[in-house]
C-alpha cells in the first residue's frame, strides 16, 4: 500500500468521526453484551445494549480497532439509539454491500458510513469496519436469548 493511498484511506472525515466517538461507556446494567473481534488485524468491539420493546433505548462501546473501526463505530454508535434490530440488520447489511460488492452506501440513518467507500478495495480492513454492527447484533441475539 502506498503512502497516497493510505492518506486517501485514512481521510480528515475518517480520522474526524473517529476521534469523536459517543457512547464510549460501558452500561451499568445492560440488557445484553457481547464482544467481535477480527481475525486478522485483532480489532475489538464490546458492546451493551439495553432495550425496550424491540427497540435500543440505551448503547454503549468499548472499540479498540484502526481508524477505519473506529469511525464506523461511531457513526453506529450516533445513530443506533431508537433503532429496531430490523434497522441495525439493513445498515449492516447496506455497508457489507458496499465493502464487499460494490454497493450504496448505507442510507440514513447510516449514511456517513459512505466515508469508508474507499476502503472496499483494502479486504484486509473489512471485518474491523464491520465490528461494531456485528457485536451491536450479536448482542440483540443474546438479549432475545435470554428473555
Amino acid at each position: 500500500m502506498s503512502d497516497t493511498d493510505l492518506m486517501k484511506l485514512y481521510s480528515q472525515r475518517i480520522l474526524a468521526l473517529a476521534a469523536d466517538m459517543p457512547h464510549t461507556e460501558r452500561l451499568d446494567a445492560p440488557t445484553a453484551t457481547a464482544k467481535k473481534r477480527s481475525p486478522l488485524c485483532g480489532s475489538t468491539v464490546t458492546v451493551d445494549i439495553a432495550l425496550s420493546d424491540g427497540v435500543v433505548i440505551d448503547y454503549g462501546q468499548d472499540v479498540k480497532a484502526c481508524a477505519l473501526g473506529q469511525a464506523a463505530a461511531a457513526v453506529v454508535g450516533a445513530n443506533i439509539i431508537g433503532l429496531t434490530e430490523d434497522q441495525i440488520q439493513t445498515g449492516r447489511d447496506q455497508l457489507f454491500a458496499m465493502l464487499k460488492e460494490d454497493g450504496n452506501a448505507p442510507s440514513a440513518p447510516f449514511s456517513d458510513l459512505e466515508v469508508l467507500q474507499p476502503a472496499k478495495d483494502y479486504k484486509n480492513r473489512h471485518a474491523s469496519i464491520m465490528l461494531a454492527f456485528d457485536a451491536t447484533l450479536d448482542a440483540l441475539e443474546n438479549a432475545k436469548a435470554a428473555s
